[in-house]
């Protein structure tokens, strides 16, 4: 039975900079919110769940497994989908593209090619299959890195700052798609608006946990804070 994604006590440090001070986290619910500032260490904490890295102390395990250490068996237990998706794509086709997960899984190419056909049909894109991924629009190319993730048919799909980069009506358009997902969501974002229907958000501010809970008592406080720190002219020191 799933057990959602429990860290315990998690730190993490790069060459004696401490990023992540001994978090502990059990997020159980459909869809959650990690909010912060950019720099607040949550796209390293999002990285921690992926098992893209392993922690420098503590233990994160996700459905009771640890995801840096458990890759393979990671495959169908997490997705993950970056800001830029020029960052996640390596080929030059669509079709081939979206192939890539399951060839990864085992599938032979036959089977693949026929998943990813079948899945093109279903959203309405089957001419897009021998498109050059290069002919696409970057709402179109995050659309792609989106249904290659979700052709592996992972049951958590971790979201790292999805919309940043993508105009309103994009936004809108892969916000609808995503609200009908099965899968537990976990988002990524500097942006409360873009949040305000998840079941559980969690605030990180300088790599702790500053808050977390109901997105009407941690959205209200996290954006009196940002509006605070935005009157004051913080940014002129520079970086440690």
């Amino acid at each position: 039975m799933d057990s959602g994604i429990i860290l315990n006590q998690v730190g993490f440090s790069v060459q004696g900079k401490v990023i992540l001070h001994e978090i502990s986290l059990s997020l159980t619910g459909r869809r959650i919110a990690i909010i912060g500032r950019n720099g607040s260490g949550k796209t390293t904490l999002l990285r921690l769940m992926a098992g893209l890295m392993a922690p420098t102390s503590g233990t994160v395990r996700v459905a009771g497994l640890d995801p840096a250490a458990e890759r393979k068996a990671m495959l169908r237990g997490i997705g993950i989908l970056f800001q830029n998706p020029d960052h996640q794509i390596i080929f030059p086709t669509v079709e081939e593209e979206l192939a890539f997960g399951l060839r990864q899984m085992g599938m032979n190419a036959k089977e693949a090619g026929a998943r990813v056909l079948a899945m093109l049909r279903t959203e309405g894109r089957a001419h897009w299959a021998s498109a050059p991924v290069s002919s696409l629009s970057q709402g179109q190319r995050q659309w792609l890195c989106l249904m290659a993730v979700l052709l592996m048919e992972p049951e958590t799909l971790l979201l790292d700052e999805p919309f940043a980069a993508l105009d309103l009506p994009t936004q809108a358009r892969l916000q609808r798609r995503m609200s009908q997902l099965d899968q537990r969501v976990v988002t990524i974002s500097h942006d409360p608006a873009t949040v305000i229907d998840c079941d559980h958000v969690v605030w990180i501010e300088n790599g702790r946990v500053a808050a977390e809970g109901v997105p009407a008592e941690v959205l209200p406080a996290f954006k009196d804070e940002m509006d605070r720190l935005g009157l004051r002219d913080a940014d002129t020191d520079l970086a440690g």
